[in-house]
């Protein structure tokens, strides 16, 4: 299983990360994702099929990219 990082500057409060959860929680093989809004940040475990380009893609269509 990984766990990665990302740094979401779209993210401005609690319901940001409940619904970067719900999307992302869609993905088959994510397992838990966890969102600190002060931070901008999201943590995301996973394995496969789960990828790191689906994982960003998602957050992309979404709109809440993460920075490079």
């Amino acid at each position: 299983m990984e766990k990665t990082r990302f740094l979401i500057p779209n993210i401005s409060c609690g319901h940001c990360v409940m619904t970067i959860q719900r999307e992302l929680g869609e993905i088959e093989g994510v397992y838990k994702v966890e969102g600190d809004p002060g931070a901008k940040e999201i943590t995301v475990q996973w394995e496969g099929p789960a990828t790191l380009e689906k994982i960003k893609s998602t957050l992309k269509e979404i709109n809440y990219p993460a920075a490079e």
